[in-house]
C-alpha cells in the first residue's frame, strides 16, 4: 500500500480543507435522508444586543426538524473570532445597535465564509450602517446586492414569489433582501426591514398573529434548505 503525505501550509488551509470534506460527506448522504446541520448565534463586539430574541433560533431550529429533510442540533452561541466558527454551517447575526470587528474577527469570518460557511444577519432596528460598515471590512471588494423576487432563496419548500417577507414595520419600509457574493456563491443573506427573528420568537413575545409567525418561520426554513442544497 503506497502512503501519501502532504503538509497543510497553514491553519487556514486546513479549516478549509476540512469544511470541504464534511460538505461532500453530506452530499455523498443523498437528498432523500436528512442533513445535520450545525446553526449558531453569532456573538460580537461593539456594545449592540447580539443576544436578543433568544426564543428566535431555537424556535427556527425546531420548525426545520419537522418542516425539511434536516437535522439540526440545538443552538449555540459563538464568537465571530473563534476557531469553532468553522464547525458551524451557518450563523445568525441579530441586534438593534453597534457592531465593531477587530482586525483578528474580520480575518477569521472572512476565512469562514469563504471556506463555506454562511452568515445571515437579521436587522432587529438599527443595525444597517454598522453591519455595513463591518461587512465591508470583512469583504473590500464585495458590495450587498439586492436579490430579486426570483431568487432561489425564496422558492424553496415555501415559495414567497415577491420576495421577503415583511414581519415588523419599523420604518414602514418594504422588506429587502440583500447578498453578499463570492466568486458566484450567497455567503452572506442580510435582511432588512423585515425582522424574522421577531416572527421566529414565542408567540408571546411581541404578539404577532400566526400567520405572521408562520410566514416567518417559513422564510427562515428556506434560508437553511438554500444553504443545504447550495
Amino acid at each position: 500500500m503506497t502512503l501519501y503525505y502532504f503538509c497543510i501550509p497553514n491553519i487556514h488551509a486546513m479549516r478549509t480543507i476540512v469544511l470541504c470534506c464534511l460538505l461532500l460527506c453530506n452530499a455523498l448522504v443523498g437528498v432523500s435522508q436528512k442533513t445535520s446541520v450545525k446553526i449558531g448565534v453569532l456573538k460580537y463586539g461593539g456594545g449592540g444586543d447580539w443576544y436578543a430574541n433568544p426564543t428566535s433560533v431555537p424556535n427556527l431550529i425546531q420548525f426545520c426538524n419537522k418542516q425539511l429533510p434536516a437535522t439540526i442540533a440545538p443552538s449555540s452561541v459563538v464568537d465571530v473570532g473563534s476557531p469553532d466558527l468553522f464547525t458551524y454551517t451557518m450563523v445568525h447575526m441579530t441586534g438593534h445597535g453597534n457592531v465593531l470587528f477587530s482586525p483578528t474577527e474580520v480575518q477569521n469570518l472572512r476565512n469562514y465564509l469563504i471556506s463555506g460557511g454562511f452568515l445571515h444577519i437579521d436587522d432587529n432596528y438599527g443595525m444597517d450602517q454598522y453591519v455595513r460598515r463591518e461587512m465591508k471590512k470583512v469583504f473590500p471588494e464585495l458590495d450587498f446586492i439586492e436579490l430579486s423576487p426570483q431568487h432561489p432563496i425564496y422558492s424553496q419548500a415555501f415559495p414567497f414569489p415577491k420576495g421577503l417577507p415583511k414581519i415588523h414595520e419599523h420604518d414602514g419600509k418594504p422588506a429587502q433582501g440583500f447578498g453578499l457574493f463570492y466568486e458566484g456563491r450567497l455567503i452572506c443573506f442580510y435582511t432588512f426591514e423585515c425582522d424574522l427573528g421577531d416572527g421566529w420568537e414565542d408567540k408571546e413575545v411581541h404578539n404577532d398573529s400566526d400567520e405572521t409567525r408562520t410566514k416567518a418561520l417559513k422564510m427562515g426554513a428556506n434560508i437553511v434548505q438554500y444553504i443545504c442544497t447550495h
